[in-house]
């Protein structure tokens, strides 16, 4: 089955700029959940959500204009570059920062990820993991909002949302 990525046109900032906030939207909601295969099958029987693809170890469910991913959490805090995963599956100890849940964005370039970092840090955001490689080819950057919510903010040279 193949993705079928947003069909929302994205805007291109000039090269000395971001874009405006109305290019900046989200294109994958990120769960991390304590037993992968009983949250897939209830997001599939509860919510009647398709496989956007075949699953592996992240599962990505289409949505109306975006994706909802599905892995585990000690993964998904790991991959954001948390300094320790949350405990056992299913535990949320009290000083956990991390609730579970990222927000992803993909952005046209390389250099818009560190455009929006230094733009975000500039407003208060903490930056997390700085702009780095990934080793599926992507470019990515996670920052935490003024309530900790993480985002991660990515180039995906592959990523043909909006195109």
């Amino acid at each position: 089955m193949n993705i079928r990525p947003p069909t929302r046109q994205m805007s291109r900032a000039p090269a000395d700029r971001p874009a405006k906030a109305s290019g900046f939207g989200i294109s994958v909601v990120s769960l991390g959940v304590g037993d992968l295969l009983s949250a897939d099958r209830f997001y599939r029987e509860g919510f009647g959500l398709i496989h956007a693809r075949p699953p592996q170890e992240v599962i990505y469910f289409e949505l109306p204009g975006a994706l909802l991913a599905l892995c585990q959490r000690n993964e998904l805090a790991r991959y954001a570059g948390l300094p320790r995963p949350p405990s056992s599956p299913g535990e949320k100890p009290s000083d956990d920062p991390f609730g579970g849940i990222t927000l992803s964005c993909n952005v046209a370039s390389r250099s818009e990820v560190e455009d929006r970092c230094a733009l975000a840090q500039r407003a208060g955001a903490r930056i997390v993991r700085e702009p780095h490689d990934e080793r599926w080819g992507g470019y990515c950057a996670w920052i935490a909002d003024l309530d900790h919510h993480l985002w991660e903010i990515v180039f995906n040279p592959r990523w043909s949302g909006g195109q």
